[in-house]
């Protein structure tokens, strides 16, 4: 497979527009093989009430770079991607500054792709790791 990298970012930051991850402000920031780079800053919008990064910030931030990740291995003019299950272990706390969400396949089926998110904080702490199990289905065809 052969990647552009700089076409994937710019898709994966152009269709994040109006959605969660605008609101967010998650932007996209490196791709290669089997893997994209997501971040996140961590401010009042994402803290949950004891000034922490919420750990449903965390697992959108997740979610989303795992869902993009997986448009890397469709054709999304005949296919699109759900995520099916997401699971997170959230293992240290974050205040401020930003975080990166790190997939990484794991595996890639015709059905089905498993991705290990990494979300490290700047200096590259693990602040959880999850992982996303999405279903590729073929799009409907238009009915006349």
């Amino acid at each position: 497979m052969t990647l552009d990298k700089d076409k994937m970012l710019e898709y994966c930051n152009q269709f994040s527009k109006n959605t969660l991850m605008e609101t967010l402000n998650i932007e996209y920031i490196d791709a290669g093989e089997g893997f994209l780079v997501a971040k996140m800053p961590v401010n009042s919008s994402v803290h949950q009430p004891m000034g922490l990064l919420h750990g449903g910030a965390s697992v959108a931030l997740a979610e989303s770079v795992g869902s993009a990740a997986s448009h890397f291995f469709i054709n999304d003019k005949e296919q699109e991607v759900r995520g099916i299950e997401i699971s997170a272990n959230h293992l240290k706390s974050i205040r401020e500054g930003f975080v990166f969400g790190t997939a990484r396949i794991i595996h890639k089926g015709r059905s089905l792709h498993l991705w290990e998110i990494k979300i490290t904080d700047e200096e590259g702490n693990l602040v959880s790791l999850c992982k996303l199990t999405n279903m590729v289905l073929t799009k409907e065809k238009n009915k006349n």
